[in-house]
């Protein structure tokens, strides 16, 4: 699937991954290939994803996920430090 993690500053990521986890709202949840449409609000914390150079970990402050036809767009209110 196709991840991109944009800030109202810049693109922080764009590509293909196979799994994401997100800080949502009432919980961690993760995303694969083919995943529902949902659209979620995010808390402060860890996004995870996995793409083919490895794992990676982004923290946010907050943001809105959302997936739909295999690609899922990540708009974060910033990036924690």
């Amino acid at each position: 699937m196709h991840l991109e993690i944009l800030t109202p500053e810049k693109k922080v990521f764009e590509g293909d991954v196979t799994i994401a986890t997100f800080p949502g709202a009432d919980g961690s949840f993760q995303v694969m290939d083919h995943h529902a449409p949902l659209i979620s609000l995010l808390k402060e914390g860890i996004v995870e994803y996995k793409g083919k150079d490895g794992s990676h970990q982004i923290a946010v402050t907050g943001g809105v996920v959302e997936v739909l036809k295999n690609k899922v767009i990540l708009l974060a209110d910033g990036i924690a430090a």
